[in-house]
């Protein structure tokens, strides 16, 4: 079978013939609009039309036509400058039917382009798979062998292309098209625009020298041309239209005051500038787990390794911060009573002055950085203020502590849900606390400072209706080596932590979960010490492509 003919149609204006009533046909009716053509649909009188068709119908921006479809369609529903013959045709029924079969003959022996889903046989063409920036756009087909790994590859290649690729391809084509106006009011063009289906001259990697007049009438077309075959995307990328309106001042101003064979260097973009650019700096908002080392991501510890400055936490636990390189500094936040707000605008000056300087900042934080950490605000600082940002997620405590405490947040017959929650609101208020849900475990973080009017508000009086008798435990420093667990209930807990001490960082697990693998009968409250979760021993050369399988096992496999 031989490769298709790949094109690129302009269809503004065009008539497209979309027959259906389903969702492809919707699919079909919006690509339509998308590239400016107008679709006219096709439909059964007493078919339902897919709610997004119905829309577009509503609209104006799609004709339909309730009946079946008749072959005098194809000649009479098109515009009038091609005596009415519609330009295109989509058959969304699918398969190859009788039906399809029919249109599908009519179409080819009018030369109307047609495509029929599913029945590769019965199309004149096929839609690519495309990834659209600007002016940019990149098709992927497999020749009706599979859209959906067409899909995928276009996905593959579109994420390894820089984010503002499109733009660029934008920019130098109006530094094209004006550098050619240019030569050619001033009768320097010696040479025709140049045409990719020709190929490159053999001329096109040769030195280009000041003293050829020949190089000299073209250089500027030809240097262009260079920089478009040879420059890193990630370069490219990185132009601006300042860049572009500085590079056509110079030139006009050079091409109309200096002859031809000039010995004056071309006004180049600086791609040591351009570099620069790419390489700003940047802030990496990422968690730092629980406090165990070997719960952060891979993620999270490569930006460790790779960070200028480190920004962290006052309770980043200490075996974290030993993984951190002696060459990067590191500034741990000062907070305590009164100066959370003062320490926490001091960690985001910081970060900002670095990232300004072209530094890449981590800023570390404990758990997950969105699960009441403050990491939307940062977010949102740095992006103020331009500074390109990253997010990393870690190992939030609210999960983590419970199930190395022995505590399954979720089981079956005992708990369908689990609620996370603050127990301590904005500049130290009193957070309203659910409502009692015998199904439902609760895990309460920063809490045990006011572990007292928590209790209260859960099973006092004027509380939530919380039985007193609801187990629950306190989880102090969560796979650290003394981590340390206190089981009781809402009765004994607040005299448990008053006499056992407090050992922060710790949180509050409330539900009947707390005692599906741990029972205290008997007794006010039991304190369990250390931690021994993580020993998982290493296997020399174990690597995660070890893990794929060599078959997927598919439903109703053996």
């Amino acid at each position: 079978m031989s490769p298709s003919l790949l094109t690129a149609v302009e269809s503004t204006g065009h008539v497209h013939l979309i027959i259906g009533s389903n969702p492809l046909a919707g699919a079909r009716c919006n690509k339509s609009l998308e590239v400016g053509a107008r679709p006219v649909l096709i439909a059964p009188e007493d078919a339902t039309l897919h709610y997004g068709i119905a829309k577009s119908v509503e609209s104006g921006q799609v004709k339909c036509i309730r009946r079946a479809f008749t072959d005098a369609d194809l000649t009479t529903l098109g515009r009038p400058e091609v005596d009415h013959v519609v330009d295109a045709v989509f058959v969304t029924s699918g398969g190859k039917t009788s039906f399809s079969t029919h249109i599908s003959d009519i179409c080819r022996r009018l030369r109307i382009p047609i495509n029929v889903t599913d029945a590769p046989n019965l199309c004149s063409f096929t839609l690519l798979s495309t990834h659209t920036s600007g002016p940019l756009q990149i098709g992927v087909t497999t020749s009706g062998k599979g859209c959906k790994l067409s899909s995928r590859i276009r996905r593959e290649i579109a994420s390894s292309l820089p984010a503002e690729l499109g733009s660029a391809v934008d920019r130098l084509g109006t530094l094209r098209r004006r550098i050619w106006e240019e030569d050619h009011a001033l009768h320097l063009a010696g040479e025709d625009d140049d045409d990719e289906s020709t190929g490159q001259s053999a001329t096109f990697n040769r030195l280009i020298t000041p003293s050829d007049v020949e190089a000299a009438r073209t250089r500027r077309m030809r240097w262009l041309a260079q920089i478009c075959e040879y420059w890193p995307l990630k370069r490219l990328a990185a132009i601006t239209d300042t860049d572009i309106d500085n590079i056509l001042q110079a030139y006009a101003a050079e091409a109309r005051s200096l002859p031809v064979t000039t010995s004056n260097p071309s006004p180049i973009l600086s791609s040591t500038e351009l570099d620069a650019r790419s390489s700003r700096g940047r802030v990496i908002l990422a968690g730092s787990g629980p406090g165990h080392p070997d719960l952060l991501t891979t993620a999270t510890l490569k930006a460790i390794r790779a960070a200028d400055l480190i920004l962290a936490d006052k309770l980043v636990p200490a075996g974290v911060l030993d993984l951190i390189p002696r060459r990067t500094p590191v500034h741990i936040a000062r907070k305590f009573p009164g100066n959370a707000d003062a320490a926490q605008e001091e960690l985001l000056s910081l970060g900002l002055a670095a990232a300004q300087k072209g530094h890449t900042v981590l800023r570390l934080k404990q758990g997950d950085p969105y699960l009441y950490g403050r990491g939307a605000e940062e977010y949102a600082f740095f992006a103020r203020h331009g500074i390109a940002l990253r997010v990393l997620p870690g190992v939030t405590s609210a999960l983590s502590a419970p199930l190395f405490a022995r505590v399954p947040v979720t089981h079956r017959g005992v708990s369908d849900q689990v609620l996370v929650c603050t127990g301590t609101g904005r500049k130290g208020a009193a957070p309203n606390p659910p409502e009692y849900l015998p199904n439902q475990t609760v895990v309460f973080l920063m809490a045990l400072h006011r572990l007292g009017d928590l209790v209260e508000s859960l099973a006092g009086e004027k509380g939530k209706g919380w039985p007193v008798d609801v187990p629950c435990a306190v989880v102090e420093r969560a796979s650290c080596p003394d981590q340390r667990v206190i089981r009781t209930t809402l009765r004994h807990v607040c005299a448990a932590v008053e006499e056992e001490g407090s050992r922060p960082p710790g949180l509050l697990v409330v539900g009947q979960a707390c005692a599906v693998l741990s029972q205290h009968e008997g007794q006010r409250w039991i304190v369990e010490e250390g931690f021994d979760g993580v020993d998982v021993e290493d296997v020399p050369g174990l690597a995660a492509r070890d893990f794929i399988p060599d078959e997927i096992e598919t439903p109703g496999s053996a």
